[in-house]
């Protein structure tokens, strides 16, 4: 299974909090140079990954309107 297959498997939880330990180690500089690369490599793959989560979960979320004839309606919610 290759990495990113590996990270599509991920919850959003599980590369969010990776992607934390990557920025801390990063953020540390006591990673040597080819180490660092890799961890950088590996922390974009999982913010994209978050990224595509949060926008499948903001694709699911919808609005619930009460109608005047006290008719209950769904529609996409405008979170932009």
């Amino acid at each position: 299974m290759g990495v990113g297959e590996q990270i599509n498997k991920m919850s959003f939880e599980d590369a969010l909090g990776e992607l934390e330990v990557i920025v801390n180690n990063l953020e540390s500089g006591k990673s040597e140079l080819e180490e660092a690369i890799t961890a950088y490599e590996r922390g974009a793959r999982l913010k994209a990954h978050c990224e595509k989560k949060l926008k499948e979960a903001q694709a699911k979320v919808e609005k619930i309107t009460l109608g005047t004839d006290g008719s209950v309606s769904a529609e996409p919610a405008d979170l932009e």
